[in-house]
């Protein structure tokens, strides 16, 4: 061997950043959009709405925008990640621009459009300023402290449809308990991974349960209590059961115990079971679900849930057509909780197939970027963040089909709500880097395998909050 050949060094390795693949999704995703537009449109005047060039321009543009920050700032992440929620926020879009031409006096596509834009902002900010999703860990109780602090602050605000979840100042309006969510789970992921040895091998054994030390569970639960309490002191049931659901989830996932779930079963039906029967609020909506029909039985016409259930049942295989439904006739919450049953009615069984299948890649992608990785920190953080997506799914949709008792929350990138659509981009971005990290190939590496992280030994989040070494 020539002193040459010994000292060549190896090709240079193309490796597979498929943003050319995320760019065309993104046209398709847009284009499908725009052609709902259209649709509705033409079914309701019989024209194509004359700003549907506007609309267009601007969903392609905030995709585009969108796109470049990912290309150039985590050109590994996963390429379906931004089109799914580019075509969830465009069909959110078209279904509350639909319910605008049934209520003149209430636009609500022009603000939701605004948010949008908010939305996509806060994604680029997230992806360009967040170069590594570790850094977050440091401030775990900084996180938690501010999340607390946002759940409390509208208990000093009325109450909006008989729930204290809102800050109203003039026009403006907002949820805090959408950040809070972002926040909680970043808080539950460092702690938990920075003492997930402890949870799963110390403390007592109940029978088959491995119960942690109360200095190690201790505060997890305390700070999981106090904002769950507060919930329910404003009446928010769905973001009570919400972060219930996140905590038992995150903390099964890093353990790996399964007695967990258990736990939490029998805890949340104890917990349901004792609110349902004593907050008035809660029980009307129990009674709804165990016979949406009671009020037409007593003469006062169909309700909330038993119009939704209508519409659903409308719409059978293939809709009746963007714009051909009556969905409108379920009454307020029609562009927010219940906007789904637009989609039922006006789109069929095959397009809500399609669009519980568009959160499902969603919540998987999600998943598979935390799987990939060997930093417990990023594994329970891209786990949680999926399952908030999920979670906020399974009790919307079973709420509006009847399958579980009503709560009042928001459809992800579907229904009305400012605060949701924008916490929900931030929620897409932390995953876009999440999955960049996990899907970068070392330079020693073949193409289109993709390199686990190396585990890091996560900081010791002592009962205080300062590092235990």
């Amino acid at each position: 061997m020539t002193a040459t050949t010994a000292e060549a060094r190896p090709p240079e390795l193309r490796l597979p950043k498929r943003r050319g693949v995320e760019l065309s999704l993104l046209i398709g995703a847009v284009l499908i959009s725009v052609y709902g537009y259209a649709a509705v449109g033409l079914a309701r005047n019989d024209a194509v709405p004359p700003d549907v060039s506007g609309y267009g321009a601007g969903l392609g543009l905030l995709a585009l925008l969108a796109h470049l920050a990912v290309r150039f700032r985590a050109p590994f992440a996963d390429p379906l990640l931004l089109p799914i929620a580019v075509l969830l926020n465009g069909l959110g879009l078209v279904l509350i621009y639909r319910l605008d031409l049934e209520t003149p006096s209430d636009r609500a596509a022009t603000p939701q459009l605004v948010w949008s834009t908010l939305g996509v902002a806060f994604f680029i900010a997230v992806v360009v300023l967040l170069r590594d999703h570790r850094v977050l860990q440091r401030y775990a109780y900084l996180s938690v402290a501010t999340a607390l602090v946002l759940m409390t602050v509208p208990i000093f605000f009325p109450a909006v449809n008989g729930a204290k979840i809102w800050i109203r100042v003039g026009g403006l309006s907002f949820q805090p308990g959408e950040f809070a969510k972002i926040l909680l789970a970043v808080f539950f992921a460092a702690y938990l991974a920075a003492n997930r040895n402890a949870l799963a091998y110390t403390g007592r054994r109940i029978w088959k349960l491995q119960l942690p030390t109360g200095r190690v569970l201790g505060p997890i639960v305390t700070i999981w209590l106090l904002s769950v309490g507060v919930l329910i002191l404003e009446r928010d049931l769905g973001t009570s059961l919400l972060f219930f659901g996140l905590f038992v989830i995150l903390l099964y996932v890093a353990t790996g115990r399964t007695g967990w779930i258990a736990v939490g079963l029998l805890l949340a039906a104890a917990g349901a079971f004792v609110v349902g029967s004593f907050e008035p609020h809660v029980h009307s909506r129990v009674q709804d679900w165990l016979d949406p029909y009671a009020s037409i039985d007593a003469g006062q016409g169909p309700g909330q849930l038993a119009q939704s259930l209508f519409a659903f049942a409308a719409g059978g295989i293939f809709g009746t057509g963007l714009g051909l439904g009556h969905s409108i006739l379920i009454g307020f919450a029609a562009k927010s909780d219940f906007i789904l049953a637009t989609a039922g009615e006006e789109l069929g069984l095959a397009g809500l197939t399609a669009v519980f299948l568009l959160y499902t890649l969603l919540v998987a992608r999600g998943y598979r970027a935390g799987l990939a990785l060997r930093d417990p920190f990023g594994r329970l953080l891209s786990i949680g963040l999926a399952s908030i997506l999920a979670l906020q799914v399974f009790v919307i949709a079973g709420g509006v089909m009847g399958l579980i008792p009503l709560t009042g929350m928001a459809m992800p990138f579907l229904a009305q709500g400012g605060s949701s659509v924008v916490t929900n981009w931030i929620i897409v971005a932390l995953l876009i880097r999440v999955s960049d990290v996990a899907r970068t190939p070392r330079p020693d590496q073949p193409p289109g395998v993709i390199a686990p992280v190396v585990e890091q030994e996560p900081p010791d989040l002592g009962p205080h909050g300062r590092s235990g070494r």
